[in-house]
């Protein structure tokens, strides 16, 4: 609880408010991109940050690159959807379901 996910890319701040392919999941700090472009190759860094103790971490850089064969892995995408069993809400509120699809 308190933490907080940024993610840098080639040293400067991903501004995801305005990037409707980029998210950045503030459960996990994982950083999703749907249809990679080739200005998109570069450094990712993540930083954590937490509030109550006043700190920021940084964990080291991840090289993206884009594959020139086109292949994309020995794997099969693999779709994960976790909701709960039950979902309330109040009548009248709106709810939100978010769903993943992540491969290689």
């Amino acid at each position: 609880p308190g933490l907080s996910y940024t993610w840098i890319f080639n040293n400067t701040t991903l501004d995801l408010q305005e990037d409707s392919r980029r998210f950045v999941s503030q459960a996990t700090g994982n950083l999703y991109l749907a249809k990679v472009e080739p200005w998109d190759v570069g450094n990712y860094t993540c930083a954590v940050s937490s509030a109550g103790a006043q700190r920021r971490v940084w964990g080291p850089p991840t090289a993206l690159t884009l594959r020139g064969d086109g292949v994309m892995g020995e794997y099969e995408p693999k779709i994960e959807v976790r909701f709960p069993e039950t979902t309330h809400a109040a009548e009248g509120s709106s709810v939100r379901l978010e769903c993943f699809a992540l491969g290689k």
